[in-house]
């Protein structure tokens, strides 16, 4: 097999690798990457019994904690047997040897993925039915008892938005390269108004339309994917985090959908999304959502300064880093909007 059929990866090393960790996969054939994507490389491997996923690290230096892909692998192999659709883990490599960063295999689950939120290639109906698996999906994932599936250290203990706030001031701070004075701000507001927890589930960390796999010919949704964001926290975090994208304004492609006649295109409205998230999990309403708004758009912030700063330093993964990072200053000052509207 010739070296262009590895993409950038040690192709050779990968097949002896696999038929140790999981024997019964054959030759790699091919690999190919997967267009798009800012933080793990994602690979189709073609073997000798069919195709799997890779996800590995970015080679390069690293942020602390970032790119976690053995965390990844260890909760689909605990949320796999749970009947939450993911896709089945098939081995974890720790050793950065194998083929220059740590990496995991998993089945590829086959389907459809929709990159617009307003899903303009499918009827009234079928919108409504995908939106409320998604709805229903997310439900799902936050009635799994984490301690039942071996998940109970996934998470460190206490609010969740305490941590959470913590941990993207400091990610932002070692990747910092500008003044931004709604950063500043927000840096200073969000741990002085968090909410108050009283929940606790696996949450997702970045659910939204584009990372479910529906299948192709129904609104069932096969596999939800990317997890490296999850972990133990406030499943408000994830509602909030989804319901966003009806405060964002609608455009050619994305999740948001602002903006739209939504009861004409068959999509719920927010307060019908939230009703029946509500019903699913025994909630009685959810509180004003501004403050969470805030919250993810600080953190999406820092994630993208995390791709400027790798930009810079020669490591991201996608030629479209810099693009990215023209969102950041945007993104902030959307998120003080929201802080600004949030009743606290």
């Amino acid at each position: 097999m010739s070296e262009s059929r590895y993409a950038d990866l040690d192709g050779a090393a990968l097949e002896r690798w696999l038929s140790e960790a999981a024997p019964g996969h054959g030759g790699v054939h091919s690999i190919e990457k997967f267009p798009g994507g800012q933080s793990n490389p994602t690979y189709r491997v073609e073997t000798e019994r069919g195709p799997l996923v890779l996800r590995r690290k970015p080679f390069g230096k690293l942020l602390p904690s970032a790119h976690a892909v053995e965390r990844e692998h260890r909760l689909i192999s605990a949320l796999h047997p749970a009947g939450v659709p993911v896709a089945a883990p098939v081995a974890l490599c720790e050793d950065p040897e194998v083929i220059g960063a740590p990496f995991y295999l998993m089945g590829l689950v086959e389907g459809r993925t929709f990159w617009n939120g307003a899903l303009p290639d499918c009827a009234p109906e079928e919108r409504s039915a995908i939106y409320r698996a998604m709805i229903d999906t997310l439900a799902k994932l936050h009635a799994v008892d984490p301690v039942a599936v071996g998940l109970g250290d996934y998470g460190a203990p206490g609010n969740y938005f305490a941590r959470q706030v913590g941990r993207w001031t400091k990610q932002y701070r070692m990747a910092q390269t500008d003044d931004i004075p709604e950063v500043e701000r927000l840096i200073e507001w969000l741990p002085a108004t968090l909410p108050q927890q009283d929940r606790t589930s696996i949450i997702h960390g970045d659910y939204r339309i584009d990372n479910m796999i529906y299948a192709p010919d129904r609104s069932e949704i096969l596999a939800v994917i990317d997890w490296e964001l999850s972990t133990l926290g406030d499943p408000l975090a994830d509602f909030a985090y989804l319901a966003m994208n009806w405060a964002m304004p609608h455009g050619e492609r994305g999740a948001q959908l602002g903006g739209l006649d939504l009861p004409a295109l068959g999509i719920p409205t927010l307060e019908e999304a939230t009703e029946r998230y509500c019903e699913a999990t025994g909630r009685t309403s959810v509180p004003d959502l501004n403050w969470f708004f805030a919250y993810n758009l600080f953190r999406l912030v820092g994630i993208i300064q995390g791709i400027k700063k790798r930009a810079i330093d020669g490591n991201a993964s996608n030629a479209n880093a810099e693009a990215a990072a023209a969102r950041i200053v945007p993104l902030a000052q959307q998120a003080w909007a929201f802080a600004e509207r949030a009743a606290v």
